[in-house]
């Protein structure tokens, strides 16, 4: 398939990454022209000579009308999506223009980085994500077909969904957590440096998405203030609740509020939007030596256990370190079986 991305920024290049490595001609193009330069050297410069079959636009949300609009004109005959974070002005406005209505699906994956541009693009960003899909009341079977063969390219998960519940949606799941990192972020600037060298991992957790890019977020604010401001507002609730049972030193309160708190973490699915497993973990001592993380995944494929996920604790100069893996709890005790009878240091699965 010949398709043409334009926007070469985290998301654009990322796609453009992942279909080239399945295959696929690819052409790139950015109004900025490093941005152009740096994707074209990712991903290969190439400029399609067959017609263009698939045109996807991974613009900032207020110009993907214009460049759909620009790019059918030059190409009536493909398919086309984008990839904006938000759904219903942008329906609302293709809607207005039935023949490329028919040939358009708005595409929304659940991925990113809160570094953006070309530099911070990875040929797997979509691989186990939801990728939420938006058709038009006119959107045909082909496009649909189309969308559902993308997301299997990029390794995400598809998920219709109409424009307006999208929009409701992200404003809790994605524009909340982006609003409250940023604010725990912005109260940082009271401290003093010297008292922020005391910050531990749990700060850089909570203000990871602090660092995300300042033109695009407020974009995205603005284009769904309705829905932010009532995502705000039930936030503020929460807030006001917590500071009344502080003040009165209410501890049954203040305990209620955490453990809704843990209900609602609970709640998040697991990878590709299902439900979350519970894991079990499997701690295994290794050598700093080169080789070792090689050997423990080959021991995993010799008695075929899946492992989920793992985390590493090292540190510098220190000569052994700590491999847990994420398992089901019957891969787990097989796994610890197999480790023990081969000599490895691997201890008692936890839950």
């Amino acid at each position: 398939m010949s398709v043409r991305i334009v926007g070469a920024g985290l998301i654009g290049t990322s796609v453009a990454l992942a279909l080239k490595g399945a295959g696929e001609s690819v052409e790139v193009s950015d109004l900025n022209p490093k941005s152009q330069a740096l994707a074209a050297d990712l991903v290969g410069a190439s400029h399609l000579q067959e017609p263009i079959k698939l045109v996807l636009v991974a613009t900032p949300v207020q110009a993907i009308s214009d460049v759909l609009q620009a790019e059918f004109a030059e190409n009536p005959q493909a398919i086309f999506m984008d990839f904006g974070g938000l759904k219903s002005n942008l329906i609302q406005e293709i809607e207005k223009f039935p023949d490329l209505s028919e040939r358009f699906i708005s595409l929304h994956p659940m991925a990113g980085r809160e570094i953006s541009g070309p530099e911070s693009a990875r040929a797997d960003l979509f691989n186990s994500r939801a990728i939420l899909m938006t058709p038009t009341t006119l959107t045909n079977q082909v496009t649909l077909d189309a969308a559902h063969s993308l997301v299997k390219t990029l390794g995400g998960t598809g998920y219709l969904i109409a424009a307006n519940d999208h929009d409701q949606i992200i404003s809790a799941i994605s524009h909340m957590p982006q609003l409250v990192s940023t604010l725990l972020g912005a109260s940082l600037v009271e401290l003093e440096s010297e008292d922020l060298a005391f910050s531990g991992g749990g700060l850089r957790d909570m203000t990871r998405l602090a660092g995300s890019d300042a033109g695009l977020w407020s974009e995205l604010f603005l284009a769904n203030k309705v829905e932010l401001i009532r995502s705000a507002h039930k936030y503020s609730e929460r807030l006001d609740s917590f500071i009344e049972a502080l003040e009165n030193e209410d501890r049954e309160a203040i305990k209620r509020i955490i453990e809704s708190g843990n209900d609602g973490r609970a709640l998040i699915p697991g990878k590709h939007g299902a439900q979350k497993r519970d894991y079990t973990f499997l701690p295994v001592v290794i050598d700093d030596k080169a080789g070792q993380l090689a050997r423990l995944f080959e021991e995993c494929a010799a008695v075929e256990v899946n492992v989920e996920d793992l985390s590493i604790e090292h540190s510098p100069g220190q000569e052994t370190g700590l491999i847990t893996l994420a398992l089901s709890e019957s891969d787990a005790i097989k796994l610890q079986e197999h480790l023990l009878a081969a000599g490895w240091r691997v201890h008692s699965p936890l839950k």
